[in-house]
């Protein structure tokens, strides 16, 4: 079971892709959670749903790209996998802030 850990993250960077094309497609504002429709009043709620699924596919597939490394060797991978999701929540931070209202 060398590879458990690679096949659970390429599970959740699947789920993660399937949340995020959910939203991409629906654009429906109520499939984010209960605590991010209270906090976050966007004044277009289909832009905003649109621009937090390319956020949520770009985690993923840092998620997706440090598992496919971690098949190969488990610290480099875990390694990739956690500057990948940092990276991506960094410029997923710029994609939600320019969002045009």
């Amino acid at each position: 079971m060398d590879n458990g850990f690679s096949i659970l993250m390429f599970i959740f960077a699947g789920a993660l892709l399937l949340y995020a094309a959910l939203l991409a497609i629906t654009k429906d504002y109520n499939m984010l959670p209960l605590r991010a429709t209270v906090s976050v009043q966007p004044r277009n709620p289909e832009r905003y749903t649109l621009q937090l699924a390319k956020v949520i596919g770009l985690v993923a597939a840092a998620v997706a790209i440090g598992a496919a490394v971690s098949l190969w060797n488990m610290l480099v991978g875990a390694i990739v996998m956690l500057v990948g999701v940092i990276a991506a929540i960094w410029l997923g931070t710029k994609i939600v802030k320019d969002t045009p209202d």
